[in-house]
């Protein structure tokens, strides 16, 4: 992504405001969506987030892999994690490559809310708070190792916006970055919303 090109501007890419989450959420959509996210921490200019770019392509990739081996079962994420689990599968592989992404796009949208809300506090405190209540309980001491170094990486907040081609002073600009964040986190209360109510599948 070029500096000149704006992050939500969408020119490349799917807004979560395109995906809709009321008949379920649909995959290909979703995924769309998913994979134009991962760039934002390509925008954060560190090869310390490389772990974090590498472990959310992954799990889009099961999740994807499994959408074009049963196309038919796999319109929508409730859907294609429901027949998945049918098929009693020793290790359901999608469903947990979802769980995962969620974890990582829940932990994304609280960064950044918390930043928003938040207008004077630079980036690196706004990621930790979010890694702390999010993330944190799921790894082990290596990975939080990983992050750490990651998160202390994070550019300086006026950077960073300028990077996506966001002005929070705008208010044209602060309503899209909101509308963008606001679809992301109900996107995610969905999936958490899903996984709650199926504990079946062993997460």
């Amino acid at each position: 992504m070029s500096s000149s090109e704006s992050f939500l501007g969408f020119s490349n890419g799917r807004s979560f405001a395109d995906v809709p989450v009321d008949d379920g959420i649909p995959t290909t959509e979703f995924l769309e969506a998913s994979e134009y996210l991962v760039k934002l921490f390509d925008i954060l200019g560190s090869t310390a987030f490389g772990a974090v770019i590498s472990d959310m392509n992954g799990n889009i990739k099961k999740i994807r892999d499994r959408q074009t081996a049963e196309p038919g079962k796999s319109s929508t994420l409730q859907l294609l994690t429901a027949q998945e689990f049918e098929e009693k599968k020793k290790k359901a592989t999608a469903t947990e490559g979802l769980l995962w992404l969620s974890r990582g796009l829940d932990f994304t949208s609280k960064a950044l809310r918390h930043n928003l809300s938040h207008p004077t506090e630079e980036l690196v405190t706004s990621f930790q708070h979010s890694y702390d209540g999010t993330l944190k309980k799921h790894h082990n001491f290596v990975v939080k190792g990983i992050f750490s170094v990651a998160l202390k990486a994070t550019p300086y907040r006026k950077d960073f916006y300028e990077k996506i081609g966001v002005s929070t002073a705008d208010p044209k600009d602060d309503e899209r970055l909101t509308n963008w964040l606001s679809s992301l986190e109900k996107v995610v209360s969905t999936i958490q919303g899903f996984y709650g109510e199926n504990k079946d599948f062993g997460f």
